[in-house]
């Protein structure tokens, strides 16, 4: 099929599953791979190819750049324990032990360890498109494990391919590849990330700015790969560097600019991914001949349930060293590694890592076992998205783990602090900016009922999770009590039957009064002052780790936006 017809069916099928999913109830990725699969039914939609190095250079740089820019740096500092030994020991143990299962069911060795290389890692896009339903900080770590575990994956991947193709390997080279994956992987994402904060700096474009971010992920992706390095490794550490200086070298129009676009196209991006996993399957199975589909069959679910037990093994044996688990009690825990276990999904990078096998030199034909390693592969796939997928929000709801409150109190102490501050540095604001006492007195009402605002929020969440509490031990007693129903209705709810009343306007007009343009142009300078005072203390919140980089994230963005209102529409070009 041509380009154009092979775009207008990828958006013409997101647009159906966008359509479908939210009637079915069912997560959109789930829907789109089995429209995927529909279509590979269809012969000619069959020959829709997924090349390794599109997923590779085209998808996953701009999909991990944005999960990395909206990853919490705190969570990742603070969970570092867990997630260096996931990211690590567990991506090589799952290998090796899907590498054996491979092996007894007949697979050469070279091949087995590609096959466990490719599936070993859970993929950061289909955890970030399914995983929103786990406990915040389960899904940060989790997100977390899932970026950075691919550097592994591809340094396992490559010595398996080293080994098929004849390659002599030493445990010098071995060190040396993991060694060059992970320092310059890393070492690419700092040097694209400064060079980009540089170039940034001194730009006050809208569209310049964002066009060099865009640029960001992909050059990080290219030195890395010229190095031999991983290019995924790269992105990530670009992305977190970014998300950490973005304040300082980017302005309040670009980054509300940046918030809409990005996540629109990595919508489509990942939507499209989804689709082509479907159609690459059917392809697959269609390449392969009917006697064997039966025993890849029994390899890909004995490959799957073996990734499973391996997971939740590791967590096991792990668990005197988690910190943060030792904290539950026993039950809680053991359900909390049940959900982190069926969370963990496969997805783009495995197939692109299957589909990378390469020929082998001279006759053209396929490293032995190649067909078994990309069917396997995309079945693990597959299996991952439409049965943990359909079966995770069924497992959060049977582990009734604790609900995480903390983003919840954060947000409302920054919001807090933050009003208070500038409540604080309004007259000497005021002064330094030349603003009447008029406008001051009127901008620090306009504070106190901000704050005021906060405060009661805060209340009012505290005091609704008092009254869910309370309800809850009333159903267990069967006794519900009519008076504390009653109170628990919002007293604002009460007050909004009562009738509105038009406040009268006065036409009168002194004409010694100063200038409402003028008044205006003050209240303009001191609101964006005061926007400036609460990002500096924000930021210094976050520096602290007071306030989580994710809350620091909502709020910097509402006062992107109101800054954008004040400055006015036509300096976001």
């Amino acid at each position: 099929m041509e380009g154009l017809e092979v775009t207008v069916l990828l958006g013409a099928t997101i647009v159906v599953g966008a359509i479908i999913a939210p009637r079915i109830r069912l997560a959109l990725p789930l829907v789109l791979v089995v429209l995927g699969l529909l279509l590979g039914f269809v012969p000619a939609l069959r020959e829709i190819q997924l090349p390794p190095e599109t997923v590779l250079l085209l998808f996953l740089p701009v999909m991990l750049f944005w999960e990395s820019l909206t990853t919490s740096l705190r969570s990742i500092r603070r969970d570092f324990r867990y997630i260096l030994p996931m990211s690590t020991v567990l991506v090589v143990a799952s290998a090796f032990a899907v590498a054996g299962v491979a092996v007894l069911f007949g697979l050469p060795w070279e091949a087995a360890l590609i096959l466990g290389a490719a599936v070993a890692p859970p993929d950061a896009t289909a955890v970030a498109a399914l995983g929103r339903l786990l406990p915040r900080r389960m899904f940060m770590k989790l997100k977390a494990e899932s970026l950075t575990n691919d550097g592994t994956a591809l340094v396992l991947y490559a010595i398996a391919v080293s080994l098929a193709m004849g390659a002599q390997i030493t445990p010098l080279s071995v060190t040396w590849m993991v060694v060059m994956s992970y320092v310059g992987g890393v070492a690419a994402g700092v040097v694209v990330a400064g060079l980009g904060y540089l170039v940034l700096r001194r730009m006050t474009s809208t569209i310049v700015i964002n066009v060099t971010l865009l640029l960001l992920p992909f050059s990080a992706f290219l030195i890395a790969e010229l190095v031999e390095a991983s290019g995924v490794l790269a992105v990530v550490v670009a992305g977190l560097i970014v998300a950490a200086v973005a304040p300082r070298m980017t302005t309040a129009a670009s980054r509300r600019q940046a918030d809409a676009a990005w996540p629109f196209g990595v919508y489509l991006l990942n939507g499209a991914l989804f689709v082509l996993i479907g159609i690459e399957v059917q392809f697959v199975v269609h390449e392969i001949s009917a006697a064997m589909i039966g025993w890849l069959v029994l390899v890909t679910l004995a490959v799957w349930l073996v990734l499973l037990v391996v997971r939740l093994l590791f967590q096991l044996l792990t668990a005197p060293f988690s910190r943060h688990g030792s904290a539950l009690p026993p039950r809680t825990r053991a359900r909390a590694w049940i959900v982190s276990t069926v969370a963990g999904m496969r997805g783009a990078v495995s197939l692109a890592i299957a589909l990378s096998v390469p020929l082998a030199p001279g006759a053209g034909d396929a490293v032995e076992g190649r067909d078994s390693v990309v069917f396997v592969t995309a079945g693990v796939i597959l299996l991952s998205l439409l049965v943990q997928g359909p079966l995770l929000p069924v497992i959060v709801r049977w582990a009734k783990l604790p609900v995480d409150h903390a983003e919840d109190e954060e947000y409302e102490m920054a919001e807090r602090a933050i009003s208070g501050a500038a409540l604080a540095a309004l007259d000497e604001l005021a002064a330094e900016h030349g603003v009447s006492e008029e406008v001051r007195d009127r901008a620090r009402r306009e504070g106190y009922e901000a704050l005021e605002l906060a405060n009661a929020r805060a209340l009012e969440r505290e005091r609704g999770l008092i009254d869910a509490e309370v309800g809850a031990m009333e159903a267990m007693l069967d006794e519900p009590d009519p008076l504390a129903l009653e109170s628990a209705v919002d007293p604002a709810v009460r007050s909004s039957a009562a009738p509105l009343r038009m406040l009268a306007v006065s036409t009168d007009v002194d004409v010694l009064q100063r200038s409402p343009l003028v008044r205006h142009d003050e209240a303009t300078r001191l609101k964006l002052a005061l926007i400036e005072r609460k990002r500096v203390v924000l930021h210094g919140l976050r520096r602290s780790g007071t306030v989580d980089d994710l809350v620091v994230r909502r709020i910097a963005a509402r006062m992107d936006l109101e800054e954008v209102r004040l400055r006015g529409i036509e300096e976001f070009g």
